[in-house]
């Protein structure tokens, strides 16, 4: 009897230990706890994009496009289109010739012109940026891929609200920087003038405030010929100038050598419910003319 007590208790140890590695071995997915998810090649995007702007393009409504091949493999980029709701039309570039082509893991920059802003679109709209490109991998066929882009600067909302401004100031009046300067006698400082002239007054009586005027890399206010200050400009009224006094920013050697935007004159500005900088960018000869005062400014001490 006891021989047989022992052997029924072996049978039951023997069948719960089975029953256990049985169910150890239907442990998968869905059962127990959830495996590591690895994302699949589908998720990655072949190209990240990002929006930037060099120095050069400051001021020009042009911007980069950085195009970065995530892969291993080379990939020809023929297309490249930005949607933002801060823009009327899609930001575009295309090759002139071929197509672009990178490097694994290397990115590339192509500069590309901004369309028109789109001034109507509410202060609060979302300025998320999709990226569409068209590139192929060598030996098979091209394809599209869409995509979130960043734009880490704040690029485009810079930039839009600028044209904006811009749009809004030009319906007021027109301002540009007299081509002449005035360089004093002892050669230490200089006036340009900023030429306005009012657009005519159709009825809606606008005006425009300058507010006050930046000095740039280049240029600074003359210490006995302070900048106006809160300046009305309104429709329908007379041509008129302001005279600024100007002396060198800085006299490092690379001033000149390496101005990008240091003819561009800031004009902090107000028109209706949007204000900020306004730039005033100087012809090219009077641009020449202000690169000359400086370097021999500079020069003389």
């Amino acid at each position: 009897m006891r021989g047989e007590l022992t052997m029924r208790a072996s049978a039951s140890v023997m069948v719960f230990f089975s029953a256990v590695t049985l169910l150890a071995g239907c442990t998968g997915p869905g059962t127990g706890a959830p495996a590591a998810e690895t994302p699949s090649a589908a998720s990655q995007k072949a190209i990240t994009v990002e929006v930037n702007q060099s120095r050069d393009q400051y001021g020009k409504q042009a911007i980069q496009i950085q195009l970065t091949n995530t892969t291993d493999a080379s990939l020809t980029v023929s297309s490249a289109r930005l949607k933002s709701p801060l823009f009327e039309q899609d930001i575009v570039w295309r090759p002139s010739e071929g197509g672009l082509v990178l490097p694994p893991k290397q990115p590339k920059s192509v500069p590309t012109a901004l369309p028109a802003p789109a001034c109507d679109t509410p202060k609060d709209t979302s300025t998320d940026l999709t990226a569409k490109i068209d590139y192929a991998e060598a030996g098979k066929d091209p394809v599209p891929q869409t995509s979130d882009a960043s734009d880490p600067f704040g690029v485009l909302p810079r930039n839009a609200g600028e044209l904006c401004l811009a749009a809004q100031a030009a319906d007021v009046a027109s301002m540009v920087l007299d081509p002449k300067l005035e360089v004093a006698a002892d050669g230490g400082t200089a006036v340009v003038r900023l030429l306005i002239t009012p657009a005519a007054d159709g009825g809606s009586h606008r005006t425009l405030t300058i507010q006050g005027i930046d000095g740039t890399p280049l240029l600074a206010e003359a210490d006995n010929q302070p900048w106006p200050r809160d300046v009305k400009i309104r429709q329908g009224a007379g041509p008129t100038e302001l005279a600024l006094g100007i002396r060198p920013a800085r006299c490092d050697p690379h001033a000149v050598a390496e101005d990008k935007v240091g003819t561009l004159l800031p004009l902090r500005v107000k028109v209706g419910d949007r204000e900020g900088l306004l730039k005033i960018a100087a012809s090219v000869d009077l641009r020449g003319r202000i690169y000359d005062f400086v370097t021999a400014a500079c020069g003389d001490g």
